[in-house]
């Protein structure tokens, strides 16, 4: 039974495609640099041997060496192939040498990702157990009952994000969308509206959510929640007190949308297009607990968005607020 291939060998073979990548590269240089001289040399002694220096009675004693032209022009092709195969074997050994810090990092973070994902599995299903047996003592339509089964939701959310992590480092498939089982759009939607509705109160904000049909979608349910929770974050952040998102949920041509509007700042100091790029982020805005933005969370939605085959777009956005549009194909029935 052939044993099934580990992170460290996917990452060698990586490394070893990117030297070779490198190292023809080098050598296709050194090559023609190579060739170039030998074709200057070839010229400048074909050009000698056209017109020679032949010698006069008077050379008495003097030593004259005869080159054939046909022998001199092999002996050039030979060292031009020998001077290519020299380049080639450079090359390669510059480039393994070039890479091999890159693998030793990626190993590096793969362990790092790896243990900490791990050790913070056994906290979070303690986390779990815990609020289990304090939901038994609580009534669930009850408001404690409630805040408890919200919390549940939220710790399942982190733990799913962890467990997504170690599958990462360990290079395991985490399973493409097409085997995930439909999930209501609007449901997790709503379910975010909820999660976050303290949080909005603390600061002064309204937030409500509009929408009542089932807009079924096929997409993992934790990067869905994700990527809707990361929206509303920012919505959030750029809004001050006094100010209201709100989250809704429809369809339009044949895809489920979620909408996020405020009536925040807007987008301000950078091309709106760009929002969704890494580490892009408008000049100082922080949220207004002060916690500093690093234009991460946006990226991430378009790259959810993008896996489950959908989109992510800023509809609008001005001193009245920004508006931004979510939309993933609808599963037919």
């Amino acid at each position: 039974m052939t044993p099934a291939p580990t992170p460290g060998d996917a990452d060698r073979d990586t490394l070893r495609r990117a030297s070779l990548k490198v190292a023809l590269r080098i050598s296709a240089a050194c090559a023609v640099l190579v060739l170039c001289l030998l074709a200057a040399a070839t010229a400048y002694l074909m050009n000698k041997l056209a017109h020679p220096d032949l010698p006069d009675s008077t050379g008495t004693g003097k030593a004259y060496t005869y080159l054939d032209s046909r022998d001199l022009i092999e002996g050039m092709i030979l060292a031009g192939l020998a001077g290519v195969v020299l380049a080639g074997v450079v090359g390669w050994l510059s480039a393994r040498s070039a890479i091999r810090p890159l693998g030793e990092a990626l190993a590096l973070q793969r362990r790092f990702v790896q243990d900490a994902s791990h050790e913070l599995r056994t906290p979070l299903t303690i986390l779990d157990t815990r609020i289990q047996l304090a939901q038994r003592k609580a009534a669930t339509d009850s408001e404690t009952g409630l805040a408890l089964a919200r919390i549940r939701t939220d710790a399942a959310t982190l733990t799913g994000i962890v467990d997504e992590l170690l599958l990462a480092a360990t290079g395991s498939p985490a399973g493409s969308s097409a085997a995930e089982e439909p999930v209501d759009m609007a449901g997790v939607a709503r379910s975010v509206s909820e999660s976050l509705q303290e949080l909005a109160l603390q600061q002064g904000v309204r937030l409500q959510f509009s929408g009542s049909s089932t807009w079924p979608v096929r997409i993992d349910p934790g990067s869905l929640r994700r990527a809707v929770l990361a929206l509303a974050d920012n919505a959030l952040a750029h809004t001050g007190p006094g100010g209201s998102i709100t989250i809704s949920a429809g369809s339009d041509g044949g895809k489920a949308v979620i909408r996020v509007a405020d009536t925040g700042t807007g987008i301000t100091g950078v091309d709106p297009d760009r929002i969704f790029d890494r580490f892009v982020r408008s000049p100082g805005q922080d949220d207004a607990a002060g916690k500093r933005g690093f234009g991460i969370g946006l990226a991430l939605v378009r790259e959810i968005a993008s896996a489950a085959g959908g989109t992510v777009e800023v509809v609008r956005t001005g001193p009245e607020g920004t508006t931004m549009r979510l939309a993933l194909p609808l599963v037919r029935d």
